[in-house]
């Protein structure tokens, strides 16, 4: 049986560096939530020369829109949406400080070289999971483009948020990996 890891953000390098594609992960602290027009507005503050809303460096932000909380409750529903909608956006965030990217489905290889050049994690939620994972969200507090509305950007204290290692900071992809290990099986 597989040893599940603890893994921080903001993340500590060696912790990244420590980790392989297929492996479970449960992550603890602070990681920020961001769709696709919201990565389009950071992207374009940072071509702008502008600040941006939220740090990078180290930073890890989680591709969701939650659902309103219901009353007594920090967060509504909260699963990782398809990842490679911010393919075009990740290799400029992951260039300026992103070490970690959550959410779902498979990478594009320009998003793959970007993790590996920057020593950098993209980790999977399983899809449908969401209430799950809403399980782990401690605090959420709205930082910017508020207009957005669940797209906006919020920044979560999260407590063993359950994930799977996708691609590691080697590049090694399980997107990749896994069905070429299924097709040796015997059958």
């Amino acid at each position: 049986m597989r040893k599940i890891k603890l893994i921080e953000a903001p993340a500590r390098q060696e912790q990244l560096d420590d980790l392989a594609i297929g492996e479970q992960v449960l992550l603890s602290g602070v990681i920020y939530t961001a769709r696709d027009a919201a990565h389009k507005r950071l992207v374009d503050q940072l071509k702008a020369g502008k600040p941006l809303p939220v740090p990078l460096k180290n930073q890890a932000i989680f591709y969701v829109g939650p659902s309103p909380a219901k009353p007594g409750r920090v967060i509504g529903s909260c699963g990782p949406t398809t990842s490679s909608r911010m393919d075009s956006y990740a290799p400029l965030l992951l260039d300026e400080g992103l070490k970690i990217m959550i959410g779902k489905g498979q990478r594009s290889p320009e998003v793959t070289a970007a993790i590996k050049r920057n020593k950098a994690v993209y980790l999977v939620g399983i899809g449908g999971a969401a209430a799950l994972i809403a399980q782990s969200v401690k605090a959420a507090e709205l930082v910017d483009y508020a207009d957005l509305g669940t797209e906006a950007i919020y920044r979560l204290a999260v407590e063993r948020m359950p994930l799977i290692v996708a691609v590691d900071t080697k590049g090694n992809d399980l997107f990749v990996a896994g069905p070429k290990q299924y097709r040796t099986l015997p059958f």
